[in-house]
């Protein structure tokens, strides 16, 4: 160690460790040389301990490509391949989603086998096809069925289960497949291989036992489903009862389905059938007592589920997952649901909810429709639910009682609002939503739109909101009345999107100095000024930057040492700019999309 620490700090140094053969606790005795030496730490998980400081993001080994895939296939594959059995190709590096190990584990399976397609079509029957699921509604799944804790007074459920994501992917046990630009998780899988080894565990454990027929699991000792997943699979014992001939027979469910926590549908068929089915599955499940313990119904992105009014009677449902499914209604039975903490109805054509919405005293969540217009019917002397902390996609018109109303929400931390202004009427209400975000201490998450009545962006009332210090997340549509606003954001800011704000000064001057920002959008007419300017040191921490029908910049300037953490840009439709800032061409790790104009 001693040898290590002269070396670097007498020399550039490139220090490549592996963890296995190094462990932690040796690398605390190597010193910050200061002098541009770097080291590199291979490990299997992408965390480090508290006590290390990293000062760069992990880099985890990517998915095979395609081409990559069969590559490594025919190089693990101890037989030859006949002429025929490319048509397999597909099929092959798709079941095995670019794992490496998966497509040895495969070519070793077929290499035992006789190269017939009927015979290598068997096998790959055998290797389940992994599902790709949003981050979103794993969270929320874990959530809903109380499998995580609090440990702090401003850590929320979703705070804990986010963590455990992310803790299970640096240690490999959930596999990351798609990031959001701004670094964060999007959609996640289990690999099949890890699927086989983690059911192998808790059937050792007498944990749960799994059907031959049956993706779903099914627990020990019994026939009885313990969670319920559609995919649309014939092979699936479910698949019989919800789309079969079963759906419209008097055959009992109970001995299958009494106590399930949880039903998912992953049935994306766009047509009246995956509705209807699902609707004539629950009409015979619930008044036969079969979901009665039911804690989450998940029907995203099936194509308008016929809920049945009894659905009122899931008296311990807590997640009611309806989003993209196209629904125009939902029955009013739901008012009933006296422990749901989500509603989801994002991405539907639901345009009104009922007043007795507010009767769920439990609600936590509440996401809407921004497309749709959707309302809340609102009674002045409503009570509402005061754990209420997400409430997104709600348009505000000069009906919605604002004061003495939805201002008594204060523990919310995500809020989401459409304002409809009307050209050459004067209004309270942009004040009095104003006013009210003032008071939302919690708040981490603010989108703001403010339309007129042909849905173009309209006068936007705001004020500083350096007061909000758990604020992370801006999205603002709009004309500022107020530009000086932009010097008054509050340092937690991380994420910040413009879009027909207005501006005539040079954003980036004031927006530079805030030292967490990690991704800015500046959409179409956020900024109408020809110059812009980037000076030394600015956007510490900046990664993802998006420059979208800017039509009068004609002049980029950027200062060394600006923009070093920039990973991302891209520039649309900025019809007036014709050359980009030189200090950003020698940059090899930053990636640059340029989208001229049409």
């Amino acid at each position: 160690m001693q040898q290590l620490n002269a070396s670097s700090i007498e020399n550039r140094s490139l220090i490549v460790l592996d963890h296995s053969y190094f462990p932690y606790e040796m690398l605390q005795g190597l010193q910050d040389t200061l002098n541009g030496s770097r080291m590199i730490l291979t490990d299997t998980k992408t965390w480090l301990p508290p006590n290390l400081q990293m000062k760069s993001d992990p880099h985890p080994l990517r998915l095979r490509t395609n081409e990559e895939s069969w590559a490594l296939f025919t190089h693990a594959l101890k037989a030859s391949i006949p002429p025929e059995l490319p048509k397999l190709k597909d099929e092959i590096t798709k079941r095995c989603g670019g794992l490496p190990s998966l497509i040895v584990k495969l070519a070793e399976e077929l290499s035992h086998k006789d190269a017939t397609i009927e015979e290598w079509s068997t096998i790959l029957q055998q290797f389940n096809h992994d599902f790709d699921i949003p981050a979103r509604r794993l969270i929320a799944l874990w959530v809903a069925e109380g499998l995580v804790q609090p440990k702090g007074d401003n850590e929320t459920l979703e705070d804990v289960a986010e963590r455990c994501l992310t803790l299970l992917i640096a240690q490999g046990m959930v596999q990351l497949t798609k990031k959001k630009l701004n670094g964060n998780v999007k959609m996640v899988r289990l690999p099949d291989v890890l699927r086989q080894y983690w059911l192998s565990k808790s059937q050792q454990a007498t944990f749960l036992r799994v059907h031959t027929n049956t993706r779903s699991e099914l627990s020990l000792g019994t026939n009885k489903v313990r969670r319920l997943i559609d995919h649309l699979d014939k092979e699936d014992i479910s698949f019989y009862h919800i789309h079969g001939d079963c759906n419209t027979t008097s055959t009992s469910l109970t001995p299958y389905y009494e106590g399930v926590p949880s039903f998912l549908s992953f049935d994306t068929r766009k047509e009246s059938k995956p509705g209807e089915e699902v609707g004539n599955f629950l009409r015979r499940g619930i008044p036969d007592d079969c979901f009665l313990w039911l804690l989450v119904l998940d029907l995203e992105n099936v194509f308008r589920p016929k809920l049945p009014e009894a659905i009122g009677k899931l008296a311990q449902l807590r997640y009611l997952g309806l989003r993209s499914t196209f629904l125009e209604t939902v029955p009013s039975s739901i008012s009933k649901l006296r422990n749901l903490q989500t509603l989801d109805v994002k991405h539907t054509s639901i345009k009104t909810l009922p007043n007795s919405i507010w009767k769920l005293q439990q609600l936590q969540h509440l996401y809407l429709t921004e497309s749709s217009r959707s309302k809340l019917m609102l009674q002045h002397d409503a009570t509402f639910p005061s754990t209420l902390q997400t409430l997104c996609g709600l348009y505000i018109d000069e009906e919605t009682p604002i004061s003495d109303g939805l201002d008594r929400l204060l523990g919310i931390r995500k809020l989401g609002l459409t304002m409809s202004c009307k050209q050459g009427v004067v209004s309270l209400q942009p004040m009095v939503v104003v006013y009210w975000v003032l008071k939302l201490n919690w708040l981490r998450s603010l989108r703001l739109k403010s339309i007129d009545e042909n849905n173009q962006p309209w006068e936007l009332e705001l004020k500083p909101l350096v007061s909000l210090v758990n604020l992370s997340y801006i999205y603002l549509l709009g004309r500022l009345r107020n530009p000086s606003i932009m010097s008054q954001f509050p340092y937690s800011l991380t994420d910040l999107t413009l879009s027909g704000s207005g501006l005539v000064e040079d954003p980036m001057r004031s927006l530079e100095k805030l030292p967490n920002l990690k991704s800015l959008n500046l959409l179409a007419k956020s900024y109408l000024g020809k110059k812009m300017v980037c000076l030394l040191g600015g956007f510490p921490q900046l990664r993802v930057l998006k420059l979208w029908k800017l039509e009068q910049l004609e002049e980029w300037n950027i200062e060394k040492a600006s923009l070093q953490a920039l990973k991302f840009l891209e520039i649309r439709f900025c019809t007036s700019l014709k050359l980009l800032p030189t200090e950003l061409l020698d940059r090899p790790l930053l990636k640059i999309e340029v989208i001229p104009a049409r």
